[in-house]
């Protein structure tokens, strides 16, 4: 793939020490953003494959709703739950290789998705492909804010751009290659899982040699913050409340958009799997334009607009035909896209000096209430319908008032003494 050769390209020119010196040993390393953008596309792509493939899982093995938000909520929070323990870790005790390792997680999980004889076994398919990711997210997250050379707006979002773009694919593979031809084809991904092991073992290289880049500079607290803790916990609050609203919608969106277009408009599997790939493309496509602008006008302004601003369209979405679904859907991905990447970094700067930590508990969030939002709407969507789900969680956004709540931190100055 020519993208996976150019980032092979420059990480060999990356073993060259000169490659960092010439511009300081802080400037912005893209051959190790786009190192990790890749890494994380190839990532997400074997997480995306999961929910791409509930439709064939619920006829193969009979399974209610219910049982496949089940599934969801053990991939979930396998991740969640380790996420920030990892990043606690590797704060004090960095791990290069830990990256490659998470991948071989992933790995395992794919090739026991694709033999999978059990309900049980698939459960632990997921666990272990939600393993992967929690050792991935804090420690590339890490990586990518030590290669930032300061834009650490710009190095998230094309970090998270990587994954996005990765999430989108999982359906349109698992449409061309899956559906038509039977679940055990997901063995064939397992290739994706052994490219990543490469691509993240040279990225280990840079990240062992630049560990010195952790420590903070002289002037690094006098750039900080004057809020209290009682504030800083109250906007750490406030952004756990958005992280909610964002992903328990989103969970809607990836878990049962397939099963509201084939339920409302009798789409096949195939062309439902086209629209939810529209969806994620729009969500990869709109996720670099938050972290370079926050970087520009303040991140508090993208997390509104970016939470908040998706209501009017999430509120329609239940009531138009196919043709408006797929417009509305698109620039309800785009919109909402901008969100994660400019909360991570607030939260970063929020609480300084902790930026695997506050990675692993943000993705954590994220992975966490996406798999209990699908357990729960999977159980709403038993009693009621998927239609009634849809027209529940258009209401989510609204949290995104909250967002007001958040201080300015590009205004505030530190107190002198």
């Amino acid at each position: 793939m020519p993208l996976s050769q150019k980032t092979g390209l420059a990480l060999v020119a990356e073993e060259n020490p000169a490659f960092v010196s010439p511009g300081g040993p802080h400037k912005t390393v893209l051959a190790i953003l786009f190192a990790l953008s890749f890494s994380h596309l190839l990532n997400d792509t074997m997480q995306s494959l999961l929910p791409a493939i509930y439709p064939l899982l619920k006829t193969s093995f009979q399974l209610s709703f219910a049982q496949i938000g089940l599934i969801t909520l053990t991939n979930q929070l396998t991740a969640s739950l380790l996420q920030p323990m990892v990043g606690l870790y590797t704060d004090k005790y960095p791990k290069p290789y830990s990256l490659a390792v998470g991948m071989g997680f992933s790995l395992a999980g794919l090739v026991l998705l694709a033999f999978a004889a059990h309900f049980l076994i698939i459960l632990l398919a997921a666990a272990l492909v939600g393993m992967g990711s929690s050792v991935f997210h804090p420690e590339a997250s890490r990586v990518a804010h030590m290669a930032s050379g300061g834009r650490h707006g710009f190095a998230q979002s094309l970090f998270q751009v990587g994954g996005n773009a990765g999430t989108s694919f999982g359906p349109l593979l698992a449409a061309l290659i899956i559906v038509p031809y039977g679940r055990r084809q997901v063995i064939w991904f397992s290739l994706i899982a052994l490219a990543g092991i490469v691509v993240l073992s040279k990225v280990g290289h840079w990240y062992r040699r630049n560990t010195h880049r952790l420590k903070p500079r002289a002037g690094a607290h006098a750039r900080g913050h004057d809020l209290s803790s009682r504030k800083v916990l109250l906007s750490l609050g406030v952004l756990v409340a958005l992280i909610f609203a964002k992903y328990f919608y989103l969970a809607s969106m990836t878990s049962y958009y397939t099963f509201f277009l084939m339920g409302k408009f009798q789409l096949s599997v195939q062309h439902a799997q086209y629209f939810l790939f529209m969806f994620l493309f729009a969500v990869a496509a709109g996720t670099i334009i938050g972290g370079p602008i926050g970087d520009r006008i303040g991140r508090k302004h993208i997390i509104w607009v970016s939470v908040l601003g998706v209501a009017p369209f999430t509120l329609v979405l239940p009531y138009v035909n196919l043709w408006e679904t797929g417009v509305l859907s698109v620039i309800i991905g785009m919109i909402s896209a901008s969100a994660f990447s400019a909360i991570v970094v607030y939260a970063q700067e929020l609480v300084p000096g902790q930026v695997g930590m506050i990675a692993g508990l943000f993705f954590g969030l994220a992975f966490g209430m996406a798999g209990i939002g699908s357990a729960v709407l999977g159980k709403l969507a038993d009693y009621t319908s998927i239609n009634f789900v849809f027209v529940v969680c258009a209401f989510l956004p609204l949290i995104g008032l909250l967002a007001g709540l958040l201080p300015n931190l590009e205004k505030r100055k530190p107190v002198r003494a």
